[in-house]
């Protein structure tokens, strides 16, 4: 997905329309994650740049993206470029010393 967005269209309501591009980032990234993996990758990684025009777009994380959008929003500007790419990957095996992030075992814990 390589996309300019427009914040400020004349007869939509800036909060819904604010919520339709989220959802259609949110729709592109579980389309591509439901696709089949090529021999050897384990999951799908993203590459994103995000900025005010596409010349201007940086290097950010996924996890990063709807921040980013509410940041522009609060500045109040009139558009930003988005560019999502899937690609497989592999995954990496932990060093041998460093230890699991808390929670990551799976075990729920009951009360």
């Amino acid at each position: 997905m390589r996309k300019t967005f427009q914040l400020q269209v004349e007869g939509k309501h800036p909060d819904r329309l604010l919520e339709a591009i989220k959802h259609e980032i949110r729709k592109y990234i579980k389309r591509e994650r439901r696709r089949e993996l090529p021999e050897g990758a384990d999951f799908w990684d993203f590459d994103c740049r995000f900025g005010a025009a596409e010349d201007s777009a940086e290097v950010i994380h996924l996890s990063a993206i709807t921040g980013l959008i509410d940041g522009v929003v609060k500045e109040g500007g009139k558009q930003f470029y988005i560019e999502i790419l899937a690609r497989p990957a592999k995954r990496q095996p932990r060093p041998a010393g460093e230890a699991a992030p808390r929670g990551a075992s799976g075990d729920a814990e009951e009360n």
